[in-house]
């Protein structure tokens, strides 16, 4: 009995479903002095569904760096991402926040300006 080795995937399925699936963006939380640890965290734990203290680690980074990549996924997803973020509303412990915090999209494969 011979054996024969088979691919799991011939050259171009896999260049389509990488071009497809290729493009993912990082969601990244921008800082800023009108929003406060819970306020971040509770607004990553209400979102993303993250556990509390994920949500924290987020809110020391945000805090540290000045900015944290909370997800990374297809545009679509990273848009709709970037506008829940962005419409979250002022954080109510701060009488000076105005509203939400920021958000912007990068590409996942630049991490140089991550």
């Amino acid at each position: 009995m011979s054996s024969t080795v088979v691919p799991a995937e011939t050259p171009s399925v896999q260049g389509t479903d990488q071009e497809q699936h290729g493009k993912l963006f990082h969601v990244v939380l921008l800082d800023d002095d009108e929003h406060t640890y819970e306020y971040v965290i509770e607004m990553l734990q209400k979102l993303f569904l993250l556990p509390e203290a994920v949500a924290f680690q987020h809110a020391v980074e945000v805090d540290q760096t000045g900015r944290t990549i909370v997800i990374t996924c297809e545009l679509p997803e990273a848009e709709f991402a970037r506008d829940q973020i962005q419409s979250y509303g002022a954080d109510p412990r701060m009488p000076k926040s105005k509203g939400s915090m920021s958000a912007i999209l990068l590409p996942a494969g630049n991490t140089a300006l991550v």
